[in-house]
């Protein structure tokens, strides 16, 4: 009877058990419960299109069975049944034949696991369990769920990419000046009638009327008088004095003159509109004219100014070239005793609505300037690429029109078009920043990451640093990527400081924003999940679906809220 219980008892343990014997293998799997399972971060979390998986396992004392092989593998089970094993890692008993991860018997042991795997949009609502078997017996391991999976908020990223527009110089009033010259004869300070008839003050005449014909602004009139430097100090010095007021009464007898002529110039009457500047003698002026002669002592002149500081000094020591001194006098000295006039006034530009008309009506009657100005004043984005398109074609080698075209057709999401002008404006001006940065954000939008990046470096423009941040957030470097956008206030900068961690942050850059968008209230449902705010959740998630009922579905497999899966006020919020 003995020798029969034996039998059966034997057979149980080689059939049902294993031939590694009663109290062995199958007792790992029966306290397969006691092995703790740590993963971070649960929920998984996309980044960078990829999900890292980092499994820490602890085997208590007196656990692994001493010749015990087991093939570990994580696997990611997805919604619908699919799963996706990781790769698979041997742990090995102390007497077991084999590599892999010794763990000890009496002690126990770990086990750290790493593995990388490429994210995909089912991924979203999956779990990771760890499969476990004793391959040569067949044995294995109870399922174990150790994580929720996968968080893919860097997803929601936007085309939120900051373009750089090329600015115009248009001035709706542009400076104008205009001189003339009043001459006197020496020791005198008043206006010959002849100077104020003479071909420069007649230019001058002219000047003035058409000014007023086109409804120019004048400015003032600033009178710089001076005395050539062969009288005394003092008695020069009141002299260009003189001739600075008499050349201001001048000044106001002429526009009253054309005021009789029915010439708008009632300006010139008034004292305020004259100032003085410059009066005394002329000795720069002296040495540049004595400098641009033929006199055959000009050194010996400019040596002599050079020596001596006093003024009557120098023109004594001038004047003892008795020759010298006589060709000053006729060709030098006359052209200094003077009055320059200068008149200050603003050319008035088109007025806004005769350059909008214009524009398209006539836009080969504008300048490029007036052209690029012209597309600042509308809205439209139709209109927009109209006149920078009439822009580009009358200016095909000025790259801020090719450029300009291109910034409106990414507004309007004509990213190969946009590509082809940016393009253009690189060739006309590769060293442009502006030009680099838009280059870049057309290579984000067609995915090409490393380029983008390459050329965000490149431009070193603010527009590009914060561009350089989405493609941080896309390459799952969200540290950089929330340095990188700044103090910006905008979706994709409150995405990068979600991703993180930085909540305050990010919701101070929403509401910086005034961002009331779908996205926007998807967010703040997000940064209020991670706060553990169910009911801001819950009104975020509301007013979110209200705006884009597509973000019903979006909430429900996003692991954000997986907390609040089960919730009642939840589940109607997304219903």
């Amino acid at each position: 009877m003995r020798k029969q219980q034996f039998q059966v008892i034997s057979a149980l343990c080689i059939a049902g058990i294993g031939v590694a014997g009663c109290n062995g293998l199958s007792k790992m799997i029966k306290d397969a419960s006691k092995i703790s399972y740590s993963v971070t971060p649960n929920p998984l979390q996309d980044n960078g299109d990829s999900v890292a998986v980092n499994i820490s396992a602890k085997y208590p004392a007196e656990y692994f069975n001493k010749k015990a092989v087991v093939t570990v593998t994580p696997t990611l089970k997805l919604a619908g049944g699919k799963e996706v094993a990781l790769k698979s890692v041997t742990l090995v008993g102390e007497s077991a034949e084999g590599t892999g991860t010794k763990i000890n018997y009496a002690q126990g042991g770990s086990l750290s696991y790493s593995d990388k795997v490429a994210f995909t949009p089912d991924m979203k609502m999956d779990e990771l369990d760890v499969k476990a078997t004793i391959a040569s017996k067949k044995l294995d391991f109870p399922v174990t769920k150790v994580a929720d999976g996968t968080i893919a908020t860097a997803l929601l990223v936007q085309n939120d990419d900051k373009l750089v527009m090329a600015k115009d110089n248009f001035q709706k009033t542009i400076p104008e000046m205009d001189t003339t010259h009043i001459y006197y004869t020496i020791s005198q300070a008043g206006v010959r009638p002849a100077e104020m008839d003479s071909k420069e003050m007649k230019a001058f005449k002219e000047y003035v009327e058409t000014a007023v014909n086109q409804g120019w602004k004048f400015d003032g009139i600033n009178v710089s008088a001076y005395a050539s430097p062969d009288g005394e100090t003092d008695m020069n010095q009141h002299l260009a004095e003189d001739r600075a007021k008499s050349a201001i009464t001048a000044m106001k007898g002429l526009f009253k003159e054309m005021e009789k002529k029915k010439m708008d110039t009632k300006f010139g009457a008034d004292d305020a509109f004259y100032k003085t500047g410059t009066t005394g003698m002329d000795w720069d002026g002296f040495k540049n004219a004595v400098q641009a002669s033929d006199i055959k002592d000009k050194d010996l002149i400019v040596r002599v100014l050079s020596m001596y500081t006093d003024h009557d000094q120098r023109m004594k020591e001038i004047k003892n070239m008795s020759k010298t001194y006589t060709e000053l006098a006729d060709h030098i000295l006359p052209k200094l005793r003077r009055a320059i006039v200068q008149l200050n006034a603003e050319k008035l530009s088109r007025t806004d609505a005769q350059i909008s008309q214009l524009a398209t009506s006539h836009p080969d009657s504008l300048s490029v300037e007036e052209l690029l100005y012209a597309a600042t004043l509308t809205t439209d984005m139709n209109q927009k690429l109209s006149i920078y398109m009439a822009a580009e074609k009358q200016n095909p080698n000025d790259w801020r029109c090719a450029n300009n075209v291109g910034y409106v057709e990414m507004m309007q999401n004509k990213l190969s078009d946009a590509a082809g002008e940016f393009s253009k404006a690189s060739t006309l001006a590769p060293t442009n920043t502006g030009v680099m940065n838009n280059m870049g954000v057309v290579a984000r939008w067609k995915g090409d990451r490393k380029t983008a990046a390459d050329d965000f470096k490149k431009s070193g423009t603010a527009e590009a640093n914060y561009n350089m941040g989405i493609v941080d957030i896309q390459m799952g470097m969200y540290a950089d990527a929330a340095t990188a956008v700044g103090s910006n206030n905008t979706f994709n900068a409150a995405l990068a400081k979600v991703l993180n961690n930085d909540a305050a942050g990010a919701k101070a850059a929403l509401d910086g924003a005034n961002d009331q968008s779908a996205m926007g209230s998807y967010l703040r449902a997000v940064i209020a999940a991670r706060g553990g705010d169910k009911n801001d959740v819950v009104n975020q998630l509301k007013a979110a679906i209200n705006k884009d009922a597509s973000l019903k579905a979006q909430a429900t497999t996003d692991c954000e809220f997986i907390k609040f899966k089960d919730d009642p006020d939840f589940k109607a919020a997304i219903q």
